[in-house]
């Protein structure tokens, strides 16, 4: 008698212990991505919250001079003649040899009214650190107006990387701790000018509503997504005191449907409440998206118009327009150009505020102090604050920082704004998705 029954044969080990290894490879491979993702966002939120230490401020109180900042009789019936200057909050950045560009770009942009704050990047040496504070010490409007100051503790900031993200949110923290009175928060490099005066520019911005943010944004990802999206890189500004490459993971990841994606530039001019939004973790949505650019190659011209687009209390305050002057060539490069002599009467017209990108002792840069700002070398750029004979140096003597001397510039911007702000046609281009 035949038994019908058929015995299934035994696994075979080999198959076994192989699909035991594809599994345990995806899951060693699915850690390690969740372990670089977990250690660089901790290292980020670090980063953020370090204390920061300035070689300029000294241990005791010095207050401003009071000529400067006078104290005015509050008039029930005098009506003022215009609206109290704004306040803007600067951080201007850079990496080692820049610290001459770094002083001359504070020099441009310099007054008494706003704040700023210098960063020498950890490539650069404590020896040049130190003697940017010491020249900074030197020059007596800025111990006048207590207003300067340089960040001791240092970080990595790699264009390609989220470290500039970090470096800018530790920035715009630690003048939020220095300065209760700023307005708007802008991020310079070594490689930025100033195409109008601070007069022209803070008389402009009096008029302006205090709740707009100024930041070329757009919905359109196109090439950037398999680019700049998709891949997950490690950037070691981050966490190593060692400058090193950013390195590339082999894994890919799937744009998110939780928010939209936008991107726009590195130079953004955004709100002192937006930058407490930002930091102060009031909302989860800020956090949210560090988690997610953390990661992600070219992040710091993504994360601020996300984080702006996604918000219902911040997307409507959006101007797309960072009144900056760029110049691209005409084939496909997102790569800005190196301005030059011939571009010069452009980039005037344009009204825009600022400029970048500029070479080192750049001959427009000359052009520029010469026929638009006033600016003498080594000088501050002359305002209605300074009060010294224009024959020797105009701001060797000052005054009331709150008067303004706008000039051609403020017309510029002013024109460039209407235009801007014009049939409240700005709204048709905020956060616009394509």
């Amino acid at each position: 008698m035949h038994n019908n029954h058929q015995q299934t044969p035994p696994a075979s080990p080999y198959n076994s212990n192989a699909a035991a290894t594809t599994t345990a490879s995806k899951d060693n491979s699915k850690a390690t991505v969740c372990i670089i993702l977990a250690t660089s966002f901790f290292s980020f939120l670090f980063i953020i919250a370090l204390p920061s230490t300035s070689p300029i401020r000294p241990l005791t109180i010095i207050r401003p001079d009071p000529a400067l900042f006078p104290n005015r009789p509050i008039s029930l019936t005098e009506i003022p003649s215009a609206p109290t200057p704004p306040s803007i909050a600067y951080f201007i950045s850079g990496s080692a040899g820049d610290s001459a560009r770094i002083l001359r770009v504070l020099l441009a942009s310099y007054h008494p009214r706003n704040h700023y704050l210098l960063h020498l990047d950890l490539s650069a040496s404590q020896t040049e650190r130190d003697r940017l504070a010491i020249t900074i010490q030197a020059i007596p409007i800025f111990k006048a107006a207590q207003n300067v100051d340089v960040v001791g503790k240092s970080d990595y900031a790699y264009p390609r990387g989220p470290s500039a993200i970090s470096s800018t949110l530790h920035g715009a923290s630690i003048l939020l701790r220095l300065a209760s009175d700023w307005n708007w928060f802008i991020s310079l490099n070594a490689g930025d000018y100033p195409l109008a005066t601070q007069d022209d520019i803070l008389h402009i911005l009096s008029y302006l509503p205090k709740d707009l943010n100024f930041v070329n944004h757009t919905n359109y990802i196109g090439w950037k997504e398999s680019k700049k999206l998709k891949p997950i890189i490690v950037d070691t500004g981050l966490y190593l005191l060692e400058k090193e490459e950013i390195f590339y993971a082999t894994q890919k990841r799937e744009l998110p449907t939780a928010f939209k994606l936008f991107s726009g530039s590195s130079f953004t001019m955004l709100t002192r409440s937006f930058v407490e939004f930002c930091i102060l973790g009031t909302d989860n949505l800020p956090r949210t998206l560090l988690m997610y650019f953390t990661n992600t190659p070219y992040s710091y011209s993504n994360y601020f118009p996300t984080v702006l687009c996604n918000s219902d209390q911040y997307k409507k305050t959006v101007i797309n327009h960072n009144l900056q002057h760029v110049a691209f060539n005409k084939t496909f490069s997102t790569k800005p150009l190196s301005l030059k002599p011939e571009e010069f009467d452009a980039m005037i017209q344009s009204g825009a505020a600022f400029a970048t990108h500029f070479q080192f002792d750049s001959p427009v840069l000359d052009r520029i102090d010469q026929e638009i700002l006033k600016r003498s070398p080594g000088k501050v750029v002359p305002g209605g604050w300074c009060l010294g004979d224009p024959a020797n140096d105009t701001c060797s003597v000052w005054g009331d920082a709150s008067i303004l001397r706008p000039g051609l510039g403020a017309k510029r911007l002013k024109k460039r704004i209407v235009d801007l702000l014009a049939d409240d046609k700005y709204r048709s281009m905020q956060c616009r998705y394509e």
